[in-house]
């Protein structure tokens, strides 16, 4: 039996919502992970889960069925709870619009439930709250408002059936702990890097492999990532126009002084490639890894790593072939993601991150070797007395801890630190940014804390880069979170424009995202609109979805976006003064015919903004990433203060530091996981 386990012990599971979509069709699921103690062994006989589950004490309730609806994270949550007289027969979720792999469960791209790496509040508490007869049910951790949504729901439907909610309030069984386990690697964090990490060291003969999460499920920040992957792809970039505003962005990379031999020999070698590109007389747009290399370094302010750098962009095309190797699917377009700087950005065929998350889940539901142990924490790193990590002191969210030893090492992928303020304003020390307290984040509060830097630094890492935070500029207003914004906000910046209050444009659309945020941080109430017209490639709004799956009824009626079928009629939704929103498009317009952009320096156009319906979305600069993070080697070792290795410890993704240097490219974190964890799984499986 595979050996798919987490913390708590759990219910039977409930799967009668297509919850990947949130409507009420029954979905497909995949073998359900075993819901048990934490061992490594499977648990045992399902059909005790069948034995009668007695009915509370109390007064009799008025039998039925009843439904209720209550706020979820972006919506209703509706719940169904049929009752006899005296017993709970059943609860159903039967419509939501929670964020997939979070609220609502995890699909693959069928529409099948995956529940190897946890499962989400919309089926879990519905089936817990049946066998415990009690709204006393745990929370899903990292999904908290969703999972009172469900509760909430419930507790309204006992009410309409007559029922003394005192009489629900039975304590839960005492959560079975985790017994003392051993692995070969034990990998701590289950978002990207840690699950490629997972996958990659049990391809290179690691025979058992642990990843602890401490949320309820798994996927971390790259869930909820645009999903975009950089890499060069002739086949794709031949169909693209090499411009010669983009001619000019290589030149001036080339002609900059170099500042020392390694950035000399990339610029050496890019410059013999780009001789040989015209030569040839190629139309297409030139790119190669060495050309992603330098724009990645000079761009991140010439402060990151050579040689990490260069194991980035050189690997990034094998890292693109293992994920796709693995399930992963991409659309058949090659875009430009926000702050990419080049036309090599590859987009998931599903929503944000859900497409990478559920391709190694499925991975490790075919798998034998890999164990996922939800809601836990490394909490130290055990180290024997010649400095070797040995281990993690493993602690659930009630605060019980194991001890899993590991036979060849740990990964360490638990992310950065961009949702810890008190991290975020120690580290704030690069000049770039002023006080940032009050600046939102993009990412899950859950995932971004910094804990694995902290364990690091314990067992002597040093560390690398922590004053460089970047703020990205696709937060939205409301909660700063990184949804709700139609698909051109993301890979289509050369189809838009960004206007701020008074419908004018400030800032350069396809430059640095420093750069840009820095900008939008000086605008009237530090936000501003990202403009798309009925132009360029464009979709039905009756038909098109958000970057996250939303529909446009659902963004215009929720003040995520503002429509209009005329740029005037827009103006006035947005209060704004008709005759300077005009003049602004007419004069972008002007640039898209010249080519050349006087007064921003754009360089990537496609189309002239034109023609209705016309759509806004407000935004504003979040903190998304930090680039400073534990010092690695180009294999994944974490090395300490005097550079040595760390035996037995190895990183991979935001956790790690030296990499992105002052500015990550957009596009870049989702390569980071996926080349460095798939460096880390080799090197510890070594």
């Amino acid at each position: 039996m595979k050996r798919k386990i987490s913390l708590l012990l759990t219910t039977a599971m409930c799967l009668s919502l297509a919850a990947c979509s949130g409507s009420t069709d029954t979905p497909t699921t995949e073998a359900p992970a075993t819901t048990a103690a934490v061992s490594t062994e499977a648990a045992s006989a399902p059909e005790e889960a069948e034995a009668e589950t007695p009915a509370p004490e109390g007064g009799s309730m008025t039998p039925g069925t009843y439904t209720a609806s209550t706020p979820g994270m972006n919506g209703q949550v509706t719940v169904e709870v049929t009752v006899t007289e005296d017993k709970l027969e059943s609860v159903t979720v039967t419509d939501q619009q929670e964020t997939v792999g979070i609220g609502a469960p995890l699909c693959d791209k069928d529409g099948k439930v995956l529940l190897a790496g946890g499962e989400a509040p919309t089926t879990l508490i519905p089936a817990e709250i049946v066998e415990a007869q009690s709204l006393k049910v745990d929370t899903v951790s990292g999904a908290t408002i969703t999972s009172y949504a469900v509760i909430n729901g419930v507790k309204d439907c006992l009410t309409q059936a007559g029922a003394n909610l005192d009489d629900w309030q039975k304590e839960p069984a005492p959560a079975v702990l985790a017994e003392d386990a051993t692995a070969d690697v034990i990998v701590i964090g289950g978002g990207g890097a840690g699950l490629a990490a997972a996958i990659s060291a049990e391809q290179n003969g690691a025979g058992s492999v642990i990843v602890l999460e401490k949320s309820g499920m798994v996927g971390g920040d790259t869930l909820v990532s645009g999903g975009v992957y950089n890499n060069p792809y002739e086949e794709m970039q031949s169909k693209l126009e090499m411009t010669d505003a983009l001619k000019a962005v290589i030149d001036a990379a080339l002609s900059e002084e170099p500042v020392n031999d390694e950035h000399k020999a990339l610029q050496d070698e890019v410059r013999r490639q780009w001789e040989a590109y015209q030569a040839e007389g190629k139309t297409g747009l030139f790119d190669s890894p060495e050309w992603f290399a330098l724009q990645t370094w000079i761009n991140g302010d010439k402060v990151g790593d050579m040689d990490l750098v260069k194991t980035l962009t050189l690997n990034a095309m094998d890292g693109f072939e293992w994920i796709k190797s693995i399930g992963m699917e991409y659309t058949d377009v090659m875009g430009q993601a926000a702050g990419a700087l080049w036309q090599r950005t590859h987009s998931s065929v599903m929503n944000m991150g859900t497409g990478m998350i559920s391709t190694y889940v499925k991975n490790i539901e075919a798998s034998d070797k890999i164990t996922i142990m939800l809601n836990v924490s490394g909490k130290e790193l055990i180290q024997d007395e010649d400095g070797k990590v040995v281990g993690v002191l493993a602690e659930d969210k009630f605060g019980n801890q194991c001890t899993l030893n590991a036979d060849k090492g740990v990964v360490l992928a638990t992310g950065g630190f961009a949702a810890n303020g008190k991290m975020v304003q120690e580290y704030n020390t690069s000049g770039k940014w002023d006080d940032l307290s009050k600046v939102m984040t993009t990412n899950r509060f859950s995932s971004s804390q910094g804990d694995g830097i902290t364990m690091a630094v314990a067992a002597g890492a040093s560390l690398t880069d922590m004053e460089q935070i970047q703020l990205l500029y696709l937060g939205n207003v409301k909660d700063g979170s990184m949804t709700k914004y139609p698909s051109r906000c993301l890979t289509g910046t050369n189809q838009v424009i960004f206007i701020n209050k008074e419908g004018k444009r400030f800032v350069q659309e396809d430059g640095r995202r420093d750069q840009i945020c820095l900008a939008v941080l000086q605008q009237p109430d530090s936000m501003y609109y990202i403009l798309e017209s009925g132009d360029g490639d464009y979709v039905d709004l009756d038909k098109a979805l958000s970057g996250d799956g939303f529909d446009f009824k659902y963004l215009e009626e929720n003040d995520f976006i503002v429509v209009g079928d005329t740029l005037e009629e827009l103006a006035g939704k947005l209060d704004m003064d008709p005759a300077t929103l005009q003049a602004t498009v007419d004069t972008f317009n002007e640039d898209v015919k010249a080519g050349k952009d006087e007064e921003f320096g754009r360089a990537l156009f496609y189309c002239e903004l034109q023609n209705g319906p016309w759509v806004a979305t407000a935004r504003t600069a979040c903190i998304h990433h930090t680039m400073g993070g534990v010092t690695i080697d180009t294999e994944g070792h974490v090395l300490n203060e005097d550079g040595e290795i760390i035996p037995g410890l190895v990183a991979a993704g935001e956790v790690t530091g030296g990499i992105h240097g002052g500015n990550r490219l957009g596009g870049n974190a989702i390569v980071d996981t996926v080349v460095f964890g798939k460096i880390a799984g080799e090197t510890i499986a070594k």
